[in-house]
């Protein structure tokens, strides 16, 4: 693994050159090598030419989303999106992000029987899977994924699916896609319900502190942000931070619209 800080300006700077696509990716994702100065590292490129255009996303702002999610995860300080800018590639201007070997997230997130849910995981939504069984999606209580659920929470992350959750050999846990994130409108969809009306910690309380003063007028991430989301979302992502720190507690889910995606892997 590459410093972030040496990983961002090896992604900005380094060479782009495409090596593959993720087919299964709805959008046009591209794995590519990316060097420049004797080091080399996988990366994935997202042109914005390549986004699928959607009825309630704006065309050609998927990657200025991904991007936004990363600076406001640098802004709490908890590392869980990879090193992420916008920068020129082969297809044009697009995403581009520090490729994560990862593991099984099983131990953290899984689908199975009601009645094989593991004593200290939620059960969060029931729905039948290829074989016609009634399953459940279920999430372990875990810090790694409370926090994830809070970074959710403020950027509206509308498509929380399980097979966005990477985890390394050395058990750090990284989200990715976040292109479906910062509406103005609600539009939380996770997996992640399972602390849904349970009080923040300390911690969770002082981090959103923390970035409730950097989304100020005129600071320099309400700046960074402004430049990849419209005057309202960024406003609507202050809100949220302000509805957080005024309840104290992970939002529920809204029971009038799906929350949980599905198929949610």
């Amino acid at each position: 693994m590459l410093d972030p800080a040496d990983a961002l300006t090896l992604l900005a700077t380094g060479e782009l050159t495409i090596e593959g696509r993720l087919v299964d990716a709805s959008n046009a994702t591209l794995l590519a090598a990316v060097s420049g100065n004797g080091t080399t590292a996988a990366c994935v490129y997202k042109p914005v030419r390549g986004e699928r255009p959607l009825w309630d996303f704006p065309d050609g702002t998927l990657a200025g989303r991904e991007v936004s999610t990363y600076l406001l995860d640098q802004a709490l300080g908890w590392e869980l999106v990879p090193p992420t800018l916008l920068r020129d590639g082969p297809f044009g201007p697009g995403m581009c992000q520090l490729w994560i070997e990862s593991e099984s997230v099983d131990e953290l997130v899984d689908l199975m029987p009601q009645s094989r849910v593991p004593k200290g995981w939620f059960p969060v939504f029931g729905g039948v899977d290829g074989s016609g069984r009634d399953v459940v999606v279920a999430h372990a209580d875990d810090r790694r994924l409370r926090r994830l659920a809070v970074l959710d929470a403020v950027t509206n992350n509308a498509d929380r699916k399980g097979g966005h959750l990477l985890l390394t050999a050395g058990g750090h846990l990284y989200g990715v896609d976040h292109g479906l994130c910062f509406h103005e409108e609600n539009k939380l969809r996770t997996l992640l319900w399972g602390w849904g009306g349970e009080p923040l910690d300390e911690e969770e309380i002082e981090a959103l502190t923390r970035l409730r003063a950097e989304l100020a007028d005129g600071e320099p991430l309400e700046e960074a942000l402004s430049e990849h989301l419209t005057v309202t979302e960024v406003r609507a992502t202050a809100a949220r931070v302000d509805r957080l720190l005024r309840t104290g507690r992970f939002p529920r889910p809204n029971g009038h619209r799906h929350v949980v995606p599905w198929p949610p892997f």
